[in-house]
């Protein structure tokens, strides 16, 4: 029986663990100081568990007692040195939340709604030095429909996690395992994001503003707005198919009843769904951009 260390945070990466561990002997367990969940499951079952930063040896000092065949990554925070890469007898893999080399980095299903794309996808990929760089495994493609949101497509991730783990560890087992290199012409990368970057542009045209919203929605921190200095964070919008008002500004109320009506470069906007409340819509009052009092 394969041997394995699992790397994980966050909700996903429960769900991942205790799936794992129905299935396959884990040696221990590395997460951050956040993810209680996973904390209480490896004291629960009784699986030795490092907290915090691995990096700077603390984590190669903890994983080095433990005989280890595979390392999986699953939504893990941090970036890994080669001390706790090199460990695995046999390969140290990840989970990354896009089809490798597109989408490197953070929140990779977020990024791939904000932009329009129309699939997405996660990989399973050899771990190195870098930042999602390594050969990649096994993929699986996911569409993104009109109506997905960054927490929908999260769903759909969870469900398919642990069967490509299990794939690879199967592999892994029939010596079957084969290791493709990624193509670096078509790598992107996007960065970390933070609740203080989701602020509406409204002088983008309307499907950029509707990706916008939708990558962001609850129960993410959600796409912000102001009016009179009040933050309005807004979960889901409609555009129509009709012309913008050309003597309202972007982003201007046009109409409040019987939902509020928002003009734009490209056309008008409906505000379908808005998470503030006790705000004062008028026609007339125009959201504001970039004001981060």
């Amino acid at each position: 029986m394969l041997k394995l260390a699992v790397l994980c945070s966050g909700g996903l990466g429960l769900d991942t663990l205790k799936r794992v561990h129905i299935k396959y002997k884990i040696e221990c367990i590395l997460t951050d100081s956040n993810s209680k969940g996973i904390i209480d499951y490896a004291e629960q079952s009784r699986i030795p568990c490092f907290i915090g930063n691995p990096r700077n040896g603390k984590g190669y000092h903890f994983i080095k007692t433990y005989d280890i065949d595979v390392i999986i990554s699953v939504n893990y925070l941090f970036l890994l040195e080669s001390d706790v890469i090199n460990h695995s007898n046999i390969l140290t893999f990840n989970i990354h939340g896009s089809l490798l080399p597109k989408y490197r980095g953070r929140t990779p299903h977020v990024w791939a709604i904000i932009n329009g794309e129309t699939k997405a996808g996660i990989t399973a990929h050899q771990i190195d030095s870098g930042c999602d760089t390594g050969k990649i495994i096994h993929q699986i493609e996911v569409p993104i429909t009109n109506d997905d949101t960054g927490a929908s497509i999260l769903n759909k991730y969870t469900k398919l996690y642990f069967p490509l783990i299990e794939k690879v560890l199967n592999d892994i087992l029939l010596g079957t395992l084969k290791l493709y290199p990624q193509n670096e012409q078509n790598a992107t990368y996007f960065g970390k994001r933070t609740p203080y970057d989701g602020e509406i542009n409204w002088d983008w045209d309307k499907e950029r503003i509707r990706n916008w919203v939708r990558a962001q929605s609850h129960p993410y921190p959600g796409a912000f707005t102001f009016l009179d200095g009040k933050k309005i964070i807004i979960d889901k919008v409609i555009y129509l198919n009709q012309e913008r008002v050309k003597s309202a500004d972007n982003g201007e109320i046009v109409q409040t009843t019987p939902k509020i009506l928002v003009n734009v470069k490209d056309g008008l906007i409906i505000l379908e769904t808005i998470r503030t409340e006790n705000c004062n819509f008028e026609k007339g009052n125009k959201f504001e951009n970039e004001n981060r009092k």
